[in-house]
């Protein structure tokens, strides 16, 4: 049972978690083999100011 764990930026769609989740699920199972059903994916929303990069917050870094 492959655990794939997405950590991203918050803000996605349910539709782009949905595609993302098909994507990944396919290109698991045709490089590893195995069962699409048997694949789980975690998406883990992070907020920009739980993140830094080189020592800045990435909501300062990375302002919408």
């Amino acid at each position: 049972m492959p655990i794939v764990t997405v950590e991203m930026f918050e803000g996605r769609s349910i539709e782009q978690k949905r595609e993302i989740a098909k994507t990944l699920t396919e290109g698991f199972c045709q490089t590893a083999g195995g069962n699409p059903e048997a694949v789980n994916i975690l998406f883990k929303d992070v907020a920009k100011h739980d993140f830094a990069i080189g020592g800045q917050l990435c909501s300062e870094k990375y302002p919408d």
